[in-house]
């Protein structure tokens, strides 16, 4: 039967031997007559063929072997060293070449040349480089679950640190920056490769695996306030304003400065206290909701026909730039520039200090995040005999249930670097042994497993069972509780549908979504459902014909009731959302007669 050949995805044809036509495409590709950027795979279930030459292709190096030998031997490994072999002519030889997630599947790859045999393709050059740049960076990952692997390479793209030294001169939309990064005890190759360490992203804590008291129940943490108050993952939050002198048709553009009184929407003299005479705010102001930023004014948004009397006097309305509705903090710096139109532009960066508190989130390398749910005194926490008091507790059930062994072996690695004042080597494959640690910690004098005997701060008793203790990374992600706190009685509503506005951002209610809806139905708690779905929402009076079942209206001329669709005096009202008449209104408008059916509420 025929093998069907796929370029690029696009059909060209058939071949009485896939199997043979891809094993030459491949030893072609070695020898330099085909491109070494081409892939080829043969499917046998199917009886395809693959080639693949387009661009975009994520690709990898592997080692080419050959009747379960390295085409790589230790003569090219002592050139390498020598610098008298480059990559380029390894792969030009065919000893190394490049795969994608195609051809893999046709490979079968050795981890190390203990594993080599006469079925293996391919060997890993390192098995490190399975790894892409954020798993790699995480110590032991396999140790841990999948998922767990997954999540922390999430979390590290989350985490508070130095994002960009000249941080200072950026003027970001927003922006997070940690006040003291360290780093970590624990360290990857591929992280000391790329000198990550002077973007470092978290701090060295030391972590406790135990309850206290109910308060760190499945994922929350304990954390000592003491260690916050010593700056522990404190950071700072950077927003920044922007306002445009911008230039309309006619002759006509906005304008900095402060405000006159006479100007339309004029927001009262207090509003303008705190800006110079060009309307500009000063740096180390402290500003809070809605303060005014940059004080501006615009033409008319509606031109009309100037008469003689007012002629003199220029129409314009308020348009300051202010901070948001949420958020506050203190003007960290002001910069003054011109756009690429030739218009004046301003941007205001707002600084403001997160000091860690109950609601923020953290999470170390492993995916084990949590929401800190008590700040206790340093005098309230366990210790050792030698005083060591833990800045953070963590459940011992979040560890077996996770299966993330990696988070105990880093805790157990940072202990021995903090002693002997040596980064401990975690990678992947080829790190550390869990054995070195527990020798280094015994010839400290340390329980070889890392367990201390703690004692209860407020009785002074011995606790009963040996607690395991180290130092381990913890990184501060950017799920600020500050930055998330929402709250509303009243506020805006949409012009369309009569409902409160969505999102924090625009002063937004309170979602009561379809699963709250079935709980409230589930408890028969009627007259709250109708409490959120109406009161609290669209609620409406309508006037409803009891004759055709139409939504009538109230002539204001005529001080009357009137159905403008049968003339009834049938008219009664009916309470509803604003939701639903507005369907009415929709299907009216598209020919279906809608009837409401009347009945007395007895």
């Amino acid at each position: 039967m025929k093998s069907s050949v796929f370029l690029n995805g696009r059909f060209i044809g058939f071949h009485d031997k896939g199997e043979k036509l891809a094993g030459e495409i491949r030893d072609r590709r070695r020898k330099g007559e085909i491109s070494r950027q081409s892939n080829v795979a043969f499917y046998k279930r199917t009886n395809e063929v693959f080639i693949n030459t387009d661009e975009g292709r994520a690709v990898r190096p592997l080692i080419v072997v050959k009747n379960g030998k390295s085409l790589y031997t230790e003569e090219h490994a002592g050139r390498v060293r020598k610098n008298e072999l480059q990559w380029n002519e390894l792969a030009e030889k065919g000893i190394v070449e490049y795969l994608d997630a195609e051809e893999e599947e046709n490979a079968y790859i050795a981890i190390d040349e203990d594993h080599l045999d006469e079925r293996r393709t391919h060997l890993e050059i390192d098995p490190n480089s399975m790894l892409g740049y954020a798993s790699a960076q995480i110590p032991f990952p396999e140790y841990n679950m999948a998922p767990r692997v997954l999540m922390a390479s999430q979390h590290t793209k989350q985490s508070l640190g130095l994002y960009a030294a000249n941080y200072n001169l950026r003027t970001d939309t927003r922006a997070h920056l940690l006040f003291y990064p360290q780093a970590p005890l624990v360290q990857t190759e591929v992280y000391s490769m790329c000198d990550n360490e002077r973007r470092a992203s978290g701090e060295n804590f030391v972590v406790a695996v135990l309850t206290y008291q109910g308060f760190n129940t499945n994922d929350a943490i304990v954390v000592n306030r003491s260690a916050i108050e010593r700056a522990l993952a404190r950071s700072a939050f950077f927003r920044t304003y922007s306002a445009e002198e911008r230039r309309y048709p006619g002759g006509q553009c906005d304008k900095f400065g402060v405000p006159e009184p006479f100007v339309q929407n004029y927001l009262g003299e207090e509003a303008y206290v705190q800006l110079d005479e060009d309307g500009v705010i000063n740096p180390e102001t402290t500003v809070d909701k809605n303060s005014v930023l940059v004080g501006k004014t615009s033409p008319p948004r509606f031109l009309k026909e100037i008469s003689a009397l007012d002629a003199d006097i220029e129409k314009r309305r308020e348009s300051s730039v202010t901070s948001r509705s949420n958020e506050n903090g203190v003007v960290d710096a002001v910069m003054l520039s011109k756009t690429t139109g030739g218009n004046k532009l301003l941007k205001v960066r707002v600084r403001k200090t997160n000091v860690p508190e109950i609601g923020d989130k953290f999470a170390s390398r492993f995916g084990q995040k949590g929401v800190i749910s008590l700040v206790v005194p340093q005098h309230d926490m366990p210790f050792t005999k030698d005083g060591v008091v833990p800045d953070l507790i963590i459940n011992p059930h979040a560890i077996p249930g996770r299966m993330t062994a990696g988070h105990l072996l880093e805790m157990l690695g940072g202990k021995a670097a903090a002693e002997t004042g040596k980064i401990k080597d975690g990678t992947a494959f080829s790190g550390d042994d869990q054995e070195d640690f527990e020798a280094e910690l015994a010839k400290r004098g340390f329980h070889p497993t890392g367990e201390e005997v703690l004692y209860d701060a407020k009785t002074g008793m011995r606790l009963h069972a040996r607690v395991f203790m180290g130092v381990i990374y913890y990184q501060r992600l950017h799920h600020l509780v500050s930055l998330k706190m929402h709250a509303r009685s009243r506020g805006p509503v949409q012009m369309l549908t009569h409902q409160p506005t969505e999102g924090r951002a625009r002063e937004g209610g309170l979602r009561l979504g379809e699963m709250e809806r079935d709980c409230f139905i589930g408890f028969g708690a009627a007259s709250l459902l109708k409490e959120r779905m109406i009161d609290s929402s669209d609620k409406t009076i309508e006037l409803v014909c009891n004759e055709c079942g139409m939504i009538c209206m109230y002539d204001r001329l005529k001080n009357r009731r009137r159905c403008s669709f049968c003339e009834s005096n049938d008219i009664h009202e009916v309470e509803m959302s604003y939701a639903f008449k507005l369907l009415l209104d929709e299907m009216a408008s598209i020919g279906i007669y809608p009837r409401l059916n009347l009945k007395n509420k007895g």
